[in-house]
């Protein structure tokens, strides 16, 4: 028997299309996959030296063309989460008592940066990678004007691939020059020392053309409390001339600092709106410890955690059953804390939503952004 000839699909699969009978075809539907995913898909031809023996092209056609409808299904899971998560948080969080954190030094802080920012040449904006939207101040855009600006999002080993190429195209789309950073290892640090650079000659030529003489580029460090600015900026010196500390508010003051010969860098304390009218924002900035510990109840947001993660296509129930060895009986985040509290904690719910919050921060559920760019 003659052996048939076959070739990789490459865009859609279809069944074969009826024989013709006179002048008259039947069209045959593609199946219903909404879009490709964004995988590389095996090659049949390519693989087939790896055909177990018994295998058929016909048997390697349908195992390529269920693996393409799995990962369609997992990729439209993806997508669902993400649609409906503010909704769902919207939706967790009504009842909760709002987390509101705003000491007295962000005050006085914010009244003298907004005068420091009218000096500026640039501005470095750091954010949480996770939360990138999140940790922006809401009247940033208006602080600025036309200055140009540069974001970083830092904790970027935080993020996956996915998240990262993500917000990427958001903010290229946007023409926002974007840096992924960690302040923590200082990468991304000279990346952004260039980029910042770069503005610096382009501000003196203009000086120049002015008959001014150049000086040294001012740039501010802006953003929330705890999303690394002085770790990144002593990571750019490469000694430690600013205090830091994994926790919000240890920064307190305005503090310059030079850079080379042609740039200075203000160092200034996390700021934050004096109400936080988004709660769902409020949560993920507790979740990711950029907020004060006494503005939020451990037990309330370890619990909104739990049901999140465990919708979460990248981390599901399965994942705390292999931490904890303990089951997850419903999507509760609540129940599950009191359950993990009588497990190993006395009944303790605070030190169970503790272990649970420390847990993600650590990574120990695999590093899972709790934001993407909206659609």
């Amino acid at each position: 028997m003659a052996a048939a000839s076959w070739s990789a699909p490459t865009t859609s699969f279809a069944p074969a299309p009826a024989p013709p009978w006179g002048r008259w075809r039947t069209k045959a539907a593609p199946l219903p996959i909404r879009t490709l995913p964004r995988r590389v898909l095996l090659n049949a031809v390519g693989e087939s030296a790896m055909v177990a023996a018994g295998d058929t092209l016909l048997g390697l056609y349908e195992k390529e063309r269920l693996g393409l409808l799995q990962y369609a299904d997992d990729e439209s899971k993806e997508e669902r989460y993400w649609e409906t998560l503010d909704a769902d948080l919207r939706y967790w969080t009504r009842s909760l008592r709002p987390v509101q954190w705003y000491p007295g030094h962000i005050a006085k802080t914010e009244k003298e940066l907004k005068e420091q920012l009218r000096l500026m040449d640039v501005v470095i904006e750091i954010r949480d990678a996770r939360i990138p939207l999140s940790t922006s101040h809401p009247k940033m855009d208006s602080w600025l004007g036309n200055r140009k600006r540069i974001i970083v999002l830092n904790r970027k080993d935080m993020i996956s691939t996915e998240d990262m190429n993500a917000w990427a195209t958001y903010f290229g789309n946007q023409g926002i020059k974007v840096v992924f950073s960690n302040g923590q290892l200082g990468m991304g640090t000279m990346k952004l020392g260039r980029m910042a650079k770069s503005v610096a000659s382009v501000a003196n030529t203009k000086r120049k053309e002015k008959g001014l003489l150049p000086r040294p580029v001012r740039a501010g460090i802006v953003g929330y409390p705890n999303v690394g600015k002085s770790s990144l900026i002593n990571r750019l010196l490469k000694r430690r001339m600013c205090p830091a500390a994994p926790r919000p508010g240890v920064t307190r003051e305005l503090k310059w600092v030079r850079f080379g010969t042609d740039l200075e860098l203000l160092d200034s304390p996390g700021i934050l709106p004096m109400r936080i009218s988004d709660q769902t924002s409020a949560i993920k900035l507790a979740i990711c410890d950029d907020i004060g510990e006494r503005s939020y109840d451990f037990a309330d947001v370890a619990a909104i955690l739990v049901q999140m993660l465990i919708r979460h296509p990248a981390v599901g129930s399965e994942a705390f059953r292999r931490r904890y060895k303990i089951d997850v009986d419903s999507e509760c985040g609540k129940t599950f804390v009191t359950k993990l509290s009588v497990h190993l904690f006395n009944g303790d719910t605070s030190q169970a939503a503790f272990r649970i919050l420390s847990d993600y921060r650590k990574g120990k559920f695999g590093w899972v952004a709790l934001e993407r760019p909206p659609t």
